[in-house]
């Protein structure tokens, strides 16, 4: 067991280059919305890349997938490479973005839809909905924090105090100099998770007798987590209701399409997309393996969630790898959660709050006042009993699946109109609730997103075949094709 002094030190030294981070990124800011929410859209691949990276390979991955993993065995494989996959989109969704926050200034994602479709409703409606399905998230990182540090420590850590600890620092990383300081402590982060990890898992498996004899262990233990699709968990059902939603991530999710706005050329933009496929793709298999070995490690586990806190604790791993990687779970989370908390910030700013002659100083405090908000307001779901987060889990797998059709047809159907991505937005947003809190529907069962994308394509479809666009609509297919064919972009 690991003392809590040690993880508090290490939390300590933790929090410390953060802020200098943070400060040093404050010296650099120039008090405009484009600076604060955007870092001057001067970031280059590498920490672009990580951050990107840091943001989207949450806690999630060292808790949440290794459990999965842990109970349900290969497939879980299948299903986080699914959601890889889905980073192939970034090949053609990210010059869009990129191009067109250039071209028309955009700030927050949403802004931008607002503005293509030439109705402001269509982003509020997104930002409104964004800020309803990513709270779940953002409590699951909390979540993931307490349930962390509470098993390496023997509940020396509670949840109140650890959920204390993720809401102070990203407040605080984000209040100091907005993306800026988020991207860079994120960069960090990234890097420390990453590094981490490799190196925790090369202990165990040493421990182990090596890459043939865990290999060994796992055969003779476990043949049945090896086979597809395993020992129960994996259905195709199953398989189906959680990666569909992920595998559309990379552009249903705002506070990753927003790191696309930050770059500072199309070189750097193409670089990032390279760097953040290389750290899903290691990580990815750190996160499987990881699961593997807890099972050889701790065979008997109740709750699945517990599988990285009882390897961590099992001694085959030196005490400063196993605090090294307990921050880096932990930057894991706050990274996330910062992310999320400011692109919400920029959309309430952006898309409700901007008016003719309202300066950015305005929009900052506007920002700032929601970034503290959403994190406070996650905190105090965090705390809840675990019927309610269960249920806000259900409606975030599959909500943020309602902005696909109005992002796809914004780029490339002419014949989108407002009418079609508002139906779009409130038909599968009224499906997803209606569904996880008032019909009890699992997020492992099809139906939650199978209907919710099913009404939302269709809504999105129909509705724009019987109605006009907005005279104000922007042409992004027409205005984008030959900068895109400049670059080269598909």
């Amino acid at each position: 067991m690991i003392s809590s002094t040690l993880i508090w030190l290490s939390i300590g030294a933790f929090t410390a280059l953060g802020i200098t981070l943070a400060i040093v990124a404050t010296r650099a800011n120039r008090g405009t919305a484009t600076d604060y929410f955007l870092a001057g859209r001067t970031t280059g691949s590498i920490v672009a890349g990580l951050s990107y990276a840091a943001t989207t390979y949450s806690a999630f991955m060292l808790v949440v997938l290794t459990g999965l993993t842990y109970r349900g065995g290969v497939g879980a494989l299948g299903f986080e490479l699914v959601y890889f996959a889905g980073l192939s989109l970034l090949v053609i969704f990210a010059p869009r973005y990129w191009l067109a926050s250039k071209r028309w200034g955009f700030i927050s994602p949403t802004e931008m839809f607002g503005a293509r479709y030439g109705d402001r409703r269509v982003s509020r409606l997104m930002a409104l909905l964004s800020l309803v399905f990513l709270l779940p998230y953002c409590t699951t990182q909390m979540a993931g924090i307490g349930l962390l540090l509470s098993g390496v420590t023997d509940d020396s850590f509670d949840l109140f105090q650890a959920v204390l600890i993720g809401a102070v620092l990203a407040i605080v990383w984000t209040l100091f100099a907005g993306l800026r300081s988020v991207a860079w402590t994120d960069a960090a982060q990234a890097a420390m998770m990453l590094i981490s990890g490799l190196i925790a898992v090369g202990f165990a498996i040493a421990a182990l007798g090596g890459v043939d004899g865990f290999v060994s262990l796992t055969l003779e233990n476990n043949p049945e987590w090896l086979s597809v699709p395993g020992p129960g968990l994996w259905s195709l059902g199953t398989f189906i209701a959680l990666a569909v939603p992920w595998f559309f991530f990379a552009i249903s999710n705002p506070q990753v399409a927003q790191r696309l706005f930050i770059i500072k050329d199309f070189r750097s933009m193409r670089n990032m997309v390279l760097w953040v496929l290389g750290f899903g793709l290691v990580f990815t298999q750190v996160a499987v393996v990881w699961g593997f070995i807890a099972l050889q490690v701790a065979p008997d586990l109740d709750n699945t969630s517990n599988a990285s806190p009882a390897l961590l604790n099992s001694g085959l791993i030196p005490v400063p790898v196993v605090l090294f990687l307990v921050v880096g779970i932990l930057a894991a989370a706050i990274s996330t959660l910062d992310s999320i908390a400011l692109t919400l910030g920029s959309m309430v700013a952006r898309d409700f709050s901007r008016q003719r002659g309202v300066k950015d100083r305005t929009q900052i405090v506007i920002g700032r006042t929601v970034v503290v908000v959403v994190i406070v307001f996650a905190s105090y779901f965090a705390l809840q009993s675990a019927d309610i987060v269960d249920q806000l889990a259900s409606l975030s797998a599959a909500g943020l699946m309602v902005m696909v059709p109005t992002i796809v047809g914004a780029f490339f159907w002419r014949r989108a109109t407002h009418w079609g991505a508002l139906a779009s937005l409130l038909g599968g947003a009224i499906t997803a609730v209606w569904l996880a809190l008032f019909q009890g529907v699992s997020v492992f069962n099809p139906l939650l997103v199978g209907s919710v994308a099913g009404v939302s394509v269709l809504g999105f479809v129909a509705v724009s075949l019987i109605t006009k666009a907005h005279p104000d609509a922007l042409d992004f297919r027409g205005e984008l094709a030959p900068l895109l064919a400049t670059h080269r972009a598909w």
